[in-house]
């Protein structure tokens, strides 16, 4: 597993000199998005959400721009568009990690993709969930799950399931007051409202695991019951 914690251990790195890089040319658009979205409309929803999905790659202010969408649009709406970006910011990484799936291959081991792959089956809709709000895990983790086995299912409902508590509290913080306080305050509240997901999760594995031990089994003496009969 040595080197895909290097890898990503290097795309957090890679992230993080883009976010340098574009700190230090100091592109407006980027360092704060919301005197682009001030007027609302179909422009700022869609500018909005364009930047939520973009942020796979560049580093967008998601906090923001969610942020913004509820002060715009109220909370429904802009929970609604904040969640549309972030979900598509899931899916973009996911599909960038299953086009690289071939380079993946030539780095690492066969038997280190098979332990890495056994174990993002287990805990990759999970972690998916628990990063959402994480910046710089959530784009890279995405991207390592396309890398997986993981379906294209999964993955959209732990994006969904992860994305919604910091798009509905980003949303009611920017209906109620868009102040620098209430952001840090509602930060604080999504990470630990995806920790509770991350604890439930593992409280849960052991009962789903005993319950698709006991479906193979059932399987398994299904299909031999079968070949005896015939």
């Amino acid at each position: 597993m040595k080197r895909y914690l290097l890898i990503m251990a290097s795309m957090i790195a890679f992230f993080l000199m883009l976010f340098l890089v574009v700190e230090a040319l100091g592109v407006p658009l980027l360092g704060d998005p919301t005197p682009w979205m001030r007027h609302g409309g179909v422009l700022a929803a869609a500018l909005g959400v364009s930047l939520l999905i973009a942020d796979v790659l560049l580093p967008v202010p998601s906090s923001l721009v969610m942020v913004a969408h509820g002060a715009l649009f109220g909370v429904v709406t802009g929970t609604f568009l904040s969640l549309l970006g972030s979900v598509g910011a899931a899916l973009f990484g996911f599909a960038i990690g299953r086009r690289g799936g071939k380079l993946l291959e030539r780095i690492v081991s066969p038997e280190e993709r098979t332990r890495a792959d056994k174990m993002l089956v287990r805990w990759g809709a999970l972690a998916v969930i628990v990063t959402r709000p994480i910046p710089l895990l959530a784009e890279t983790v995405a991207i390592m799950a396309g890398a997986s086995p993981l379906g294209w299912g999964p993955v959209t409902l732990a994006a969904l399931v992860g994305s919604l508590p910091p798009a509905l509290l980003y949303a009611l913080t920017g209906a109620a007051v868009a102040n620098f306080q209430s952001t840090a305050l509602m930060f604080g509240v999504v990470m630990f409202v995806t920790g509770s997901f991350w604890l439930v999760g593992r409280f849960l594995d052991p009962y789903i695991n005993s319950r698709k031990r006991r479906g193979t089994e059932q399987s398994a003496s299904d299909n031999q019951g079968k070949l005896v009969r015939d």
